[in-house]
């Protein structure tokens, strides 16, 4: 992690992101006194799950990869973050501990924000506070549609749900799939690294994906599409 200075050519003192832009010129003030600028390379935390939270994250460039701790060895990951998404953001509204990991896919340029500054705009901005809670909201329902894949779809169907889910991206980030281990493609389905394996081999024999090293062609999306609704 490295923190980026005014002199430095890769500081960005502007804050542009669409959510800031309804601030008013005392507000978005207020979020540039509490902000710090952060590097974070290719593989080292954003947050750590139930460390203490004095900030919320919020993501200029890069990915990052958003996940919930184990036992050690087994994690399950809940989605990628991408620039223009805030991290941390229930330690606003609840507990002062990140409730989460994070890490790093690519180098991530972010902010750091004091959270008692976004507590602040939100008590006195309306709109703010509406996309704040819009957020939180659709958080949350993408959380309840993981538990629900998880507590009822097979291995195939969850499989499935998450090479859907990164071929989404695609478009965006190509080489989405090649940041991915197959470690990581198995904690986006809540199954073991060599389940993973064999079922990526047993799809590619059926002729739904084609493997290429790291990087995974889905070719019969709708075959996919239909594993994943049968579950």
């Amino acid at each position: 992690m490295k923190t980026i200075l005014e002199t430095d050519k890769d500081f960005i003192c502007d804050i542009n992101a669409p959510c800031f832009q309804m601030l008013s010129a005392e507000e978005a003030e207020l979020v540039k006194a509490s902000k710090t600028q952060v590097l974070f390379r290719k593989s080292e935390n954003l947050t750590k799950q139930g460390a203490f939270a004095s900030y919320v994250l919020f993501v200029i460039s890069g990915l990052a990869k958003q996940y919930i701790e184990g036992d050690g060895t087994k994690n399950f990951n809940l989605g990628i973050v991408k620039p223009g998404e805030f991290v941390g953001l229930s330690a606003v509204f609840s507990k002062n501990t990140f409730s989460c990991s994070a890490v790093a896919l690519t180098d991530c340029q972010v902010y750091l924000i004091e959270k008692a500054a976004i507590s602040r705009i939100v008590q006195q901005n309306g709109q703010f506070s509406f996309n704040m809670i819009k957020r939180y909201c659709e958080q949350n329902g993408n959380l309840l549609e993981l538990l629900r894949n998880i507590l009822y779809k097979q291995m195939n169907g969850r499989m499935a749900d998450a090479l859907l889910y990164l071929n989404g991206l695609r478009k965006e980030y190509p080489d989405i799939f090649q940041m991915l281990s197959r470690k990581d493609i198995g904690d986006f389905a809540g199954i073991s690294t060599e389940s993973a394996v064999k079922l990526l081999k047993t799809f590619e024999k059926d002729g739904l994906i084609n493997l290429k090293e790291k990087d995974i062609e889905l070719v019969r999306v709708d075959m996919l599409q239909e594993i994943s609704r049968r579950g």
